[in-house]
């Protein structure tokens, strides 16, 4: 099904979608002009390529996250360091689970892309099956590991033909959302998939 893209704060950008690759960017009135039969989705503030996260090992691997069932005993914020290394040698099962909460916390931020080596098949396979890009690891680190890094490090420009992959952000333009931060993120497309969406 083609899906067109489009957020109020950036209508010059707007993205046509066919399965899984853009079939064509540009302003919104030309997209709909040409394939009017596609479905429209409307979002507040602007469409970008989405974010690349550096800190797949440290997110993934080096945190747990916890289930929302184990708030009690563990609280809602991803445990971190020593603690969270006892957890996982306590119950190796655990790591498969708290990778995919992980990267679901990454898709609630606008990430459709990792970098850093991965050394467990646990987070390999959560991105795998994400369908997160993975690219190289930039040479110098923006900060320590975060889900929003300072700076973000946003991907290439869209282009047709290109793979679906792309986030939107409730912000005004791209000023705000580097003074902002990812958690300003909206929904986040990856291989055409609507992967997030904030309620």
């Amino acid at each position: 099904m083609l899906t067109i893209h489009v957020a109020e704060a950036s209508p010059e950008i707007a993205v046509l979608v066919d399965g899984a690759r853009l079939a064509a960017v540009g302003p919104y009135e030309d997209l709909v002009a040409v394939r009017p039969e596609a479905r429209v989705r409307r979002w507040p503030g602007i469409l970008t390529p989405g974010l690349l996260n550096p800190y797949a090992p440290e997110l993934l691997e080096g945190m747990y996250h916890p289930d929302p069932r184990e708030a009690e005993g563990f609280g809602t914020e991803p445990i971190t360091g020593e603690r969270a290394q006892r957890i996982f040698r306590a119950d190796p099962a655990r790591r498969g689970a708290s990778a995919r909460r992980g990267v679901q916390r990454m898709l609630a931020h606008g990430t459709v892309a990792v970098a850093g080596e991965l050394r467990g098949r646990a987070a390999v396979d959560a991105v795998r099956r994400a369908g997160l890009a993975v690219g190289r690891r930039p040479e110098v680190l923006p900060g320590p590991p975060s889900f929003s890094p300072v700076p973000l490090v946003l991907l290439p420009r869209l282009a047709p033909g290109a793979p679906a992959r792309f986030a939107v952000f409730d912000v005004p333009d791209p000023a705000t959302l580097v003074r902002l931060g990812a958690s300003t993120c909206v929904a986040t497309v990856v291989e055409g998939r609507l992967v997030h969406r904030r309620r």
